[in-house]
C-alpha cells in the first residue's frame, strides 16, 4: 500500500510547477541562451574581422564592449548558482531532520491505518456508537494527516533532486560559456593589440611624412610673399579669370581671402564703414567678449625695435596699415586695434615690439592727415577682456569668413577671436561669398594664388597636370612609403631622392590596384558655407571619378603643383577655361 502510494504521489508531483525551480532557473536558461547566441556572433564578427587585410579598432572595441556585457552576465549568473547551492546545501540538512520526520510518520501512519480497521469493526458491534464514531473520525484524520505529510516530504526530496540537476545542467553550460568567453576576450585583447601596434606604426609614419610635408609646403607658401595685412605693401593678386594661358581645357583654384583670417579684416572694416557703421560696431563684430575701454593709460611708453621709445599714442600715430583715404570710421577701428595690439605685445610697454608685419608696420615719420585724426579721436581707447588689452589681429582680407587663432596656429583658443561669417547677406553658394562679403573690394577676395612665367604668367593648369595630383593622392592613399617622390617636378626633390614624373605616379599607381586618370574633363568642389571650408573635391576623367577630402586635396595640391601656385585658404573653388 505504501508503494501505491508512493507511485501515485509522484505522478502527482510531474503535474505540479517545481517549487524551487519555478522562477530563477528559467531566467538563467533563457540568459544562457542568450550568452549562446551573443558568442556566437561574436565569433562570426570576429572572423569577418579576421579576413579583414586592417583590423579596425573601432569594431573590436564594439566587440570587446559586448564581450564585456557577456562576462556581466556570466559573474551574475554565477552568483546566482552560488546561492542556489547554499539553498539547496540548508534544503538538504533540513532533509535529514525530514527523514527522521517521514520515517516515525509512515509507522505511525500503519498504526493509524490499523487503528481505523479495529475502529471500523468495533462501529459494527459497539454498543456506544457515539463515542465509537468519535473513535473512527479520530483515527481516521490521524491517518489522513500522515498521508499529507509524507506526500509533502517526497515532494521536497523530488524539488531538490530536480533542481540539483538544474543547478548542475547550468553550471556545465556556464563552464562551456566562461571558457568560451576567455578564449574569446584573450583573442580580442591580442586582436586589439594588434591594431594598436599597426596604428601606432602607422601614426608614426604618417607623422613623420606629414611633418616634412607640412614643412615643404611651408617653404612653398613663403615664396608666394603673401602679406599679412595692408601695410606690408600692395596686394598683388590677381583674377587670372582675365588671363588666357593658350590651352583648353585649364583649370585654377581660387582662395577666398589672405592670410590668416583672424580677428579684423581690414577690407572688412572698409565695406562696414561704407555700410554707415562706426568704428565700436566694426571692432564688436570682429571681436568677442570684448569691452573698449575709454581711458587707459596713455602715458605707457612703446619701444619699437631700431626706432626708440614713444608714447602710445605717439607710436598709434606712426603705424602704416591702411591707406588715409578710408573712410575715418574704419581708421579709427584700425586705430584701436593697432593700439591694443601693442600694449598686449609689449605687455603694457614692459618689453619692445618690431617695426614690421611680423608685428605692425611702423615707420619714423607720422603718417598725418585723417589718419592723426582717427588716433586723436580715440585716444586711450583700448579693446580688453578682463581688463587686459587684447592681442588684436588683423589681416587684409578674410574671405568672408574669421575664424579661432586656434583654427588657423592651433594653441589654446583666445576668447576674443571668433569663427564668424563677415557679410551683408546670406550665404548659399560661392557667388553668394563673392558678392556678399563685406571685403569684397579687396584683390585678394577671390583670386588664384602663385604662377608661373609661361601661360600668360598665370595659375592655370593643364588637364593631365590637375590627373597628376589626383594620381598622386591616390598612389600616397595606397602606400605613403611613396610620398617623397611626390613633390612638383619642376624644381630639385628637397628630400634627395628622384621625383617620379606623372608617367611614373600612373605606373606605380597602377601596380597596386589602383585606376589612374590621363585626363580630367570635370571638377566639383563642395563646401560648408556656415563655416566657410571646402569639404571636397571630386575629380573625373577618363580613368572615372574620384572623390578627395578637402585638406588631403589642398595638401598634396600645394606639395606638387608647379612653380609657386598653392591654395591658401580653407574656402576655394575651382574655375574652368
Amino acid at each position: 500500500m505504501y508503494t501505491v502510494l508512493m507511485r501515485k504521489i509522484f505522478i502527482f508531483i510531474m503535474s505540479i510547477i517545481m517549487i524551487f525551480s519555478a522562477g530563477s532557473s528559467a531566467v538563467i536558461a533563457d540568459e544562457l541562451d542568450d550568452i549562446g547566441r551573443e558568442l556566437g556572433q561574436l565569433s562570426k564578427a570576429l572572423e569577418d574581422s579576421q579576413k579583414a587585410t586592417k583590423p579596425l579598432e573601432e569594431d573590436l572595441n564594439k566587440l570587446r564592449q559586448r564581450l564585456s556585457n557577456i562576462q556581466s552576465q556570466i559573474t551574475l549568473i554565477g552568483q546566482d548558482i552560488a546561492r542556489k547551492e547554499k539553498q539547496i546545501a540548508l534544503a538538504e540538512r533540513d532533509l535529514m531532520k525530514q527523514k527522521e520526520l517521514i520515517d516515525n510518520r509512515i509507522n505511525a501512519h500503519y498504526k493509524n491505518i490499523k487503528k481505523t480497521q479495529t475502529t471500523m469493526l468495533d462501529l459494527l458491534v459497539t454498543t456506544n456508537l457515539s463515542e465509537s464514531l468519535q473513535n473512527f473520525f479520530y483515527q481516521k484524520k490521524a491517518a489522513d494527516n500522515d498521508k499529507q505529510t509524507i506526500l509533502k516530504t517526497v515532494l521536497y526530496i523530488k524539488n531538490i533532486d530536480d533542481a540539483k540537476e538544474k543547478l548542475a545542467n547550468e553550471k556545465g553550460r556556464l563552464a562551456v560559456a566562461k571558457k568560451t568567453a576567455d578564449e574569446q576576450s584573450a583573442f580580442l585583447s591580442q586582436e586589439v593589440g594588434k591594431a594598436k601596434a599597426f596604428q601606432a606604426d602607422i601614426n608614426k609614419k604618417i607623422a613623420e611624412l606629414s611633418t616634412r610635408q607640412q614643412q615643404l609646403i611651408a617653404q612653398k607658401f613663403g615664396s608666394l610673399n603673401l602679406p599679412q595685412s595692408l601695410g606690408a605693401g600692395p596686394l598683388y593678386c590677381t583674377d587670372d579669370r582675365n588671363r588666357n594661358p593658350g590651352f583648353s581645357p585649364a583649370f585654377a583654384f581660387f582662395t577666398f581671402g589672405i592670410p590668416h583670417r583672424v580677428g579684423m579684416s581690414q577690407y572688412g572694416a572698409l565695406g562696414r564703414a561704407k555700410a554707415g557703421q562706426n568704428a565700436e560696431t566694426i571692432l564688436n563684430a570682429y571681436f568677442a567678449n570684448i569691452e573698449i575701454k575709454k581711458d587707459y593709460d596713455q602715458g605707457i611708453q612703446i619701444s619699437v625695435d631700431g626706432y626708440g621709445t614713444y608714447s602710445i599714442e605717439d607710436y598709434v600715430k606712426r603705424i602704416y596699415e591702411i591707406p588715409a583715404s578710408w573712410p575715418l570710421e574704419a581708421l579709427k577701428a584700425q586705430a584701436i586695434a593697432a593700439r591694443s595690439y601693442a600694449l598686449a605685445y609689449t605687455n603694457n610697454g614692459s618689453k619692445s615690439i618690431c617695426a614690421t608685419q611680423s608685428c605692425q608696420v611702423f615707420k619714423q615719420d607720422e603718417k598725418g592727415g585723417a589718419w592723426n585724426q582717427a588716433v586723436d579721436e580715440t585716444k586711450g581707447w583700448v579693446m580688453v577682456q578682463g581688463g587686459q588689452p587684447i592681442s588684436a589681429w588683423f589681416a587684409s582680407t578674410a574671405g568672408g569668413y574669421t575664424f579661432q587663432n586656434n583654427d588657423v596656429w592651433g594653441g589654446s583658443h583666445r576668447t576674443w577671436t571668433k569663427r564668424f561669417q563677415d557679410n551683408s547677406g546670406p550665404y548659399n553658394s560661392f557667388q553668394d561669398v563673392i558678392n556678399n562679403a563685406y571685403d569684397k573690394e579687396s584683390p585678394c577676395m577671390y583670386s588664384a594664388q602663385g604662377w608661373r612665367a609661361e601661360y600668360d604668367k598665370s595659375a592655370w593648369l593643364k588637364s593631365e597636370e590637375v590627373a597628376d595630383i589626383a594620381n598622386i593622392i591616390m598612389l600616397a592613399q595606397k602606400d605613403s612609403s611613396t610620398q617623397n617622390h611626390l613633390s612638383q617636378v619642376d624644381k630639385a626633390n628637397p628630400d634627395g631622392t628622384d621625383t617620379w614624373d606623372k608617367e611614373k605616379v600612373k605606373s606605380e599607381l597602377k601596380s597596386r590596384g589602383g585606376s589612374p586618370l590621363n585626363s580630367v574633363s570635370d571638377i566639383s568642389v563642395s563646401a560648408d558655407f556656415g563655416v566657410g571650408r571646402t569639404t571636397s573635391v571630386t575629380v573625373s576623367g577618363d580613368g572615372g571619378s574620384a572623390t578627395f577630402d578637402a585638406n588631403t586635396w589642398k595638401d598634396y595640391f600645394n606639395l606638387r603643383a608647379p612653380a609657386n601656385i598653392q591654395i591658401v585658404g580653407p574656402l576655394f573653388n575651382v574655375e574652368r577655361k
